[in-house]
């Protein structure tokens, strides 16, 4: 039987990308079944929310294309959805990073065995409004920072990733993970990039490649009813807005791998495992039943 994997220890650039899909692998059951209690209401309510926006979008254009203008109540109607959408984003994003943030960090404290439901939901109602605010200003800095050079932004991307583990790991606050962050990618930023831009673009390609077939599908329908103009039916709406909500559960794999890099930063620059396992042989040789030893 294969043993659980050890979360914190280092790693170089591959096996953080292999031990990401060991990890979901031998633990794939218990993360799907913790994604979908504590993110199944934001995928519920983000599917909505996408669908009233594209019937939305789709009512406007058809108008458009008929020559009928555009009414006030349209356009604010439209606006208002196209906010919910990006409402429910956030809150769904908060809730995936935590429940597998939460995940890891229980996994990792019962010495590699699977977290309850009890102790999961303990751990994300505490957390989640921590890592709201936090995404929230990542959001902000990230989108400073692509927008005054790019460069700046490519270089935040892989330090504030860190920040969502350090804040649960280390139950720790937004300053001081912050901080944290920096400290522990300095002279380790490129080997934690890559591995970060790797996870992501193979969490992208998947959902891509998932996504592809109900595009097509969109397209061939404009394309084969040009005289209907730019418009979907509202089953293809339905669809296509439930599958990409069910495609967040993607998303658990660079979440996984950030996880990783932090416990390879941390153990490379702290040794804090060795020095528990230390702490423990320590105690246990002091719990013996043998009498001390006297000079």
């Amino acid at each position: 039987m294969e043993p659980n994997i050890e979360l914190a220890k280092p790693r170089d650039f591959g096996e953080i990308i292999s031990d990401t899909f060991l990890f979901i692998r031998q633990n794939f059951k218990g993360l799907l079944k913790s994604f979908f209690i504590f993110c199944g209401f934001f995928l519920v309510a983000g599917a909505l929310a996408m669908c009233i926006m594209q019937y939305k979008t789709n009512y406007t254009v058809t108008r458009q294309v008929a020559g009928v203008p555009a009414e006030f109540g349209n356009i604010s109607e439209l606006a208002v959805s196209i906010i919910g959408v990006m409402v429910f984003a956030l809150l769904g994003f908060t809730a995936n990073m935590t429940t597998i943030i939460c995940y890891v960090t229980l996994y990792k404290n019962k010495a590699n065995i699977e977290p309850t439901t009890e102790e999961m939901w303990a751990y994300f109602k505490y957390y989640f409004l921590r890592v709201l605010g936090a995404s929230i200003v990542i959001w902000l800095l990230l989108c400073a920072g692509y927008m005054v050079c790019l460069i700046p932004g490519i270089w935040l991307f892989p330090i504030l990733g860190l920040i969502f583990p350090i804040m649960i790991i280390e139950n720790a606050s937004f300053g001081y993970a912050f901080s944290r962050a920096f400290k522990l990618i300095s002279n380790n930023w490129w080997i934690t990039a890559g591995a970060v831009f790797i996870v992501w673009l193979i969490a992208y390609c998947m959902m891509f490649f998932i996504s592809l077939p109900l595009s097509l599908v969109n397209v061939s329908s404009m394309l084969l009813r040009p005289h209907v103009g730019p418009t979907v039916s509202m089953g293809q709406i339905v669809l296509g807005s439930v599958l990409q909500q069910l495609m967040q559960v993607i998303l658990v794999i660079p979440t996984i791998g950030i996880c990783l890099c932090y416990f390879n930063l941390t153990e490379s620059k702290d040794g804090t495992s060795l020095l528990n396992r230390i702490d423990k042989f320590g105690g246990q040789n002091t719990q013996t039943d043998l009498p001390s030893e006297e000079y």
